[in-house]
């Protein structure tokens, strides 16, 4: 990792660059993925396993036999981790749930929202070199909340043209039946237009490599939703003279293990950090499975040393990570601070890897600067708020001016005789019912 002290404010967006590619050479290749899938549909999801993930499938779909051997395969240990996990993610969700208020806006005039589940959604359960089990979990566990009638799950085979057992356990508990064996851009573009085995979907959901984001973001513009763009990992961390710098370089190397595209930040206000934290990564990649690919993640990734923690919080907020750890004296007092995140990690007893797998938040974060604008997966993503309103008479008497007014000054004649013409018809009502009244009273 290159070490940057003090680096001045004008030379922060150079610094903070995320690793580039050829947008347009992925989008011709994602392009013609997605076109393969819409006219060969499951031969071409065969296809690109046999090129991709080195299986021969027969099929796309799960078999019965594999759904029947999925839970026995487990061990206890890992079944009772995913309870836990499970149990914690149904508690943080549920608590998402939104609450319908109804207003009276004017006097006769009430307005509610209304929040109703996508009735389709999609899920992408990355694979290959790490099945993401969380991943699963964080993604079926609110859509399943949220009452989504069909839930569909699409996630790369192994090398023994399998699913992973863990998901389909999981998936029986939530009663989820359509699981398919697709991985990459081919997975999305089947969820998103359907093909022979695969149904298509209202919404996709589920992180991936560059190639699944750029199919996300295509398909989403012929009108099918997405959760966020949600690409390679990564992570920022702050920390001070307090921070333990065995923790920081493991935290650091969670995310640079996920892949060579990861990236990781560190801003340290203690100048003797570096080298302790520098040792203390060297010393965890001796043992660490993943080391490669960590090496090449740090290839893209920096060390900063900054004047203070108000700077530092400033620099972070400046990158706006994917996952943000701080491990100063004054973390919670920071953390009222920050404006650009996907997920904060607070104080040194608080790993990222709680939030990715078991405290019960959600790990679908955006990546990539995406935390400027997008917030991570809930509940409310998984459902969708109708606006309700009605008027009373008396209502629309009291509000009809206001309308016609503005009707009429966008040149929206339709508009404005929508409300003339009803105020009328409750003219004439009250002039008969005045008129019915005199007659009464003589």
């Amino acid at each position: 990792m290159e070490v940057f002290k003090y680096p001045a404010k004008e030379q922060w967006p150079e610094l903070l660059k995320r690793p580039q590619t050829d947008q347009e050479e992925l989008r011709q290749k994602v392009v013609q993925i997605i076109n393969n899938v819409k006219t060969q549909g499951d031969q071409t999801l065969i296809q690109f396993a046999r090129h991709y993930d080195k299986v021969e499938l027969d099929s796309v779909t799960v078999s019965e036999e594999e759904w029947a051997q999925a839970s026995d395969s487990l061990s206890l240990k890992l079944k009772e981790a995913i309870d836990v996990a499970r149990s914690n993610i149904e508690k943080f969700h549920r608590s998402q749930k939104p609450i319908e208020n109804y207003i009276e806006t004017s006097p006769g005039v009430w307005c509610w929202r209304k929040a109703v589940p996508i009735e389709k959604v999609g899920l992408y359960i990355p694979g290959g070199t790490a099945p993401l089990i969380s991943t699963f979990l964080m993604l079926a566990v609110p859509a399943s909340l949220a009452g989504c009638r069909e839930i569909v799950v699409c996630t790369p085979p192994n090398k023994e043209a399998s699913v992973h057992p863990a998901i389909l356990h999981i998936a029986r508990s939530l009663g989820i039946t359509k699981v398919f064996k697709a991985g990459g851009a081919q997975a999305i573009a089947a969820m998103a237009y359907g093909t022979e085995s695969i149904p298509s979907v209202y919404k996709i959901f589920g992180p991936g490599n560059r190639f699944v984001t750029m199919a996300k973001q295509l398909v989403s513009m012929d009108g099918v939703g997405i959760d966020l763009p949600a690409g390679p990992s990564e992570v920022t961390v702050i920390a001070d003279h307090t921070a333990n710098a065995d923790f920081i370089a493991a935290d650091l190397l969670s995310q640079a293990e996920h892949g060579i595209d990861s990236q990781v930040m560190l801003i340290l206000t203690d100048e003797t950090l570096i080298s302790k934290v520098q040792q203390a990564l060297e010393q965890q990649l001796q043992t660490l499975p993943r080391a490669k690919t960590a090496r090449l993640a740090f290839q893209n990734s920096r060390i900063f040393l900054v004047e203070n923690s108000a700077q530092a919080i400033e620099l972070s907020n400046a990158y706006a990570p994917e996952h943000l750890i701080i491990v100063t004296e004054d973390a919670e007092e920071l953390a009222e601070k920050v404006v650009n995140a996907g997920s904060v990690f607070i104080g040194p007893w608080t790993p990222e890897a709680a939030g990715d797998y078991a405290s019960g938040t959600n790990h679908t974060l955006p990546t990539h600067g995406y935390a400027f604008s997008y917030s991570g997966v809930s509940l409310e993503s998984f459902m969708k708020v109708i606006s309700f309103q009605k008027i009373s008479e008396s209502g629309l008497r009291a509000i009809g001016r206001a309308i016609m007014e503005l009707a009429e000054a966008e040149g929206l004649e339709a508009h404005r005789r929508a409300v003339t013409i009803r105020l009328d018809k409750i003219s004439k009502l009250l002039a008969k019912d005045n008129k019915n009244g005199e007659g009464n009273d003589v």
